[in-house]
């Protein structure tokens, strides 16, 4: 088991409510689109993981008392601790829904990244493995048995209906913080091209619409999910295609990384900055 704690995160214990045991485990996926760049780059997987727990700790609404899962799995076979073992899951674990079943979340989505590697079955694996030796029963369920949700995906959920069987091959351990895809890992397939002319437009005109509009919903969703991959936009406005003025600065804020101030952060995407960012995770400008 290659498993990564919350010390090694850099955060405190989960404060989430305590729960010695249940009838088993649900797995998980993100339901929204993640970068094709996590197979490369373990580093992304890291910001992937931190990136859903300030999402979940943003929601006031629903008032998540820590990230919603209890352990997470990316493509290079690695286990994140996220609530740990004996936590209530969900937003603050009063549903009863989400007592049944502790839960571990799989780094894949509903767009981009979508097959699970070899790897990542092996760390879910050993996730339900561990969670049974701390009190889960021997149910393994998707999250769509019990709840209408598409969670967590046909790939992951056939595999789940199986069983979840340990696959016979794992791709080696990211060396200086990254990997390439091993001979068993899915390819990224086809990239996906967006519009630098309608994003520019795009982050013009929708922040001054109502909150989620959108005028160019099919560009902006990729770079959503890649400024989502990058830690800087919160998994919340990563899915609805709207460059609202959250994505306007976040996108500020990659500019900003890349170098530029004063009005070349304003957060518009400009030709160099946009291709950079597709260049790292998986689309093309037009």
């Amino acid at each position: 088991m290659k498993l990564v704690t919350r010390a090694q995160l850099g955060w405190p214990a989960s404060q989430a409510p305590a729960q010695a045991g249940t009838k088993g485990v649900k797995v998980h996926y993100e339901g929204s689109p993640v970068s094709t760049e996590l197979l490369k780059d373990h580093d992304a997987c890291v910001a992937e993981v931190k990136a859903i727990r300030a999402a979940h700790l943003a929601n006031k609404k629903e008032n998540y008392s820590d990230i919603a899962y209890n352990y997470l799995a990316c493509p290079h076979g690695y286990l994140f601790e996220g609530r740990g073992t004996g936590r209530r899951t969900g937003a603050n674990g009063d549903q009863a829904l989400n007592r049944g079943h502790y839960a571990i979340c799989a780094l894949v989505g509903s767009a981009g990244l979508t097959q699970p590697t070899d790897a990542m079955l092996s760390a879910v694996r050993d996730g339900i493995e561990l969670l049974r030796r701390n009190g889960a029963g021997d149910e393994i369920k998707g999250h769509r048995d019990g709840y209408a949700t598409s969670c967590p995906g046909e790939a992951l959920y056939a595999w789940v209906r199986k069983g979840a069987p340990r696959p016979n091959a794992t791709a080696p351990a990211p060396a200086g913080g990254g990997t390439k895809p091993s001979a068993g890992t899915p390819s990224a397939g086809t990239k996906t091209s967006v519009s630098l002319a309608r994003l520019a437009t795009a982050a013009r005109r929708d922040p001054g619409l109502k909150q989620g509009a959108s005028t160019y919903p099919a560009d902006v969703r990729p770079v959503e999910a890649a400024l989502r991959a990058e830690g800087l936009l919160a998994g919340s406005y990563a899915t609805d295609g709207s460059f609202g003025s959250v994505t306007v600065r976040a996108y500020a804020q990659w500019q900003r990384r890349l170098g530029y101030t004063g009005a070349a952060a304003d957060g518009i995407p400009g030709r160099a900055s946009l291709q950079k960012l597709g260049a790292k995770h998986g689309f093309t400008v037009t």
